[in-house]
């Protein structure tokens, strides 16, 4: 039981944190009536919704027909290595980041080890993980610290993209060159995937309720509206997908909606936050993720800042940096570290080496555009 348990909190340890977090937060400030509005009842809607029916997409066999219609075959080893890093960088605009890694870090392994190649694998699946936070930076619905913010601050489509357009342009440019420097030769991809190929009504239904998802976070349809449409549409056509939404996130994200009210409460530490955040609220986002994740970052400083620029900016590119920095990097290592001949000091100098390079590049880039 214990040895149980100490695995599941190896693998949830951004909840816990962020239990231990919001139970410490209430011995100063005990459970009142006003905890109740701590809650963003819409973001947390939105994220059940999109990770039912993304998983939902990716059950369907939609993912694993794009990869292979895109590897299969005898290809330049650099092409081979470019697609399986562009992959988790598009798919994750439209299906999260944490999702897309789920999705295409499995294959990359499957890829590089057919392929004879698994010298390249850790370098491949870093740049994954990189791919998977950058591009996710440039929707809404790409990385959950962005649909928060995005729905806290009542954004449009405009503003936001006109601010992180940039970043993932360059982001693009040095991981394709990245991508392409990964080695020479050629390979002869060949895939075992399932035989049964695209379950087209599945694809079909979960397609629907994403694009019902997209209209609710484009403020068309209101998140209430569209949850029991979706729990409906679940009930009767496809319960599994109630299982394959990822519980331990909306979790995170409640303990720390109960640790950011009630820091928001205590006046010295909310001097403390609104004081940092006016003196430079890009650095002190950037440095937040790093310690307790992107995602709980944007949920606490939000509290302390009307600059939601820097803010936002600052979570996205927080998310490079430590393992711990982004959810989505502990998914990328976790499935990397299940993979034969894995080499856990590698990847970890690896990881280090081109997550400062691009959180270095991305900040100068700031500076040069003030």
């Amino acid at each position: 039981m214990l040895v149980r348990l100490a695995s599941w909190a190896r693998g949830e340890a951004v909840l816990c944190i962020a239990a231990l977090c919001a139970a410490v937060s209430a011995l100063f400030v005990p459970p009142d009536a006003i905890w109740a509005s701590y809650f963003d009842v819409r973001v947390l809607v939105l994220l059940f919704c999109l990770m039912a029916t993304v998983a939902g997409c990716r059950a369907s066999g939609l993912f694993d027909a794009l990869a292979k219609a895109l590897l299969q075959g005898d290809r330049s080893f650099c092409v081979v290595a470019l697609t399986l890093v562009m992959l988790p960088f598009f798919a994750s605009m439209l299906v999260t980041n944490d999702v897309a890694l789920l999705a295409f870090v499995p294959f990359a392994v499957l890829v590089l080890t057919h392929a004879g190649r698994i010298g390249s694998l850790a370098w491949v699946v870093v740049l994954q993980a990189v791919a998977a936070n950058l591009g996710g930076m440039a929707t809404p619905v790409g990385n959950p610290q962005n649909l928060y913010l995005f729905m806290r601050y009542e954004l449009d489509l405009a503003e936001f993209a006109g601010l992180l357009l940039p970043y993932v342009a360059l982001s693009l440019v040095v991981l394709a060159a990245a991508a392409l420097a990964s080695g020479r030769g050629r390979t002869c991809v060949a895939v075992p995937l399932a035989s049964e190929g695209i379950r087209l009504k599945r694809a079909a239904l979960h397609a629907a309720l994403f694009g019902l998802c997209l209209l609710s976070v484009a403020r068309v349809i209101e998140p209430l509206v569209l949850l029991p449409v979706v729990l409906v549409a679940l009930a009767l056509f496809d319960r599994r997908m109630f299982r394959a939404v990822d519980y331990g996130l909306l979790l995170t994200f409640a303990c720390f909606f109960v640790f950011a009210g009630n820091m928001g409460r205590i006046e010295q530490v909310r001097d403390l936050f609104e004081w940092l955040m006016q003196q430079n609220a890009l650095l002190t986002s950037v440095a937040a993720s790093q310690v307790i994740s992107n995602v709980p970052a944007a949920v606490l400083l939000s509290e302390f800042t009307g600059d939601w620029q820097s803010l936002l900016l600052g979570v996205d590119i927080g998310g490079l940096g430590t393992p711990v920095a982004s959810l989505a990097s502990l998914i990328a290592l976790r499935l990397y570290l299940h993979a034969e001949g894995a080499a856990i000091g590698k990847f970890m100098m690896t990881f280090a080496v081109v997550n400062v390079t691009f959180l270095a590049l991305l900040l100068a880039l700031r500076a040069c555009m003030l």
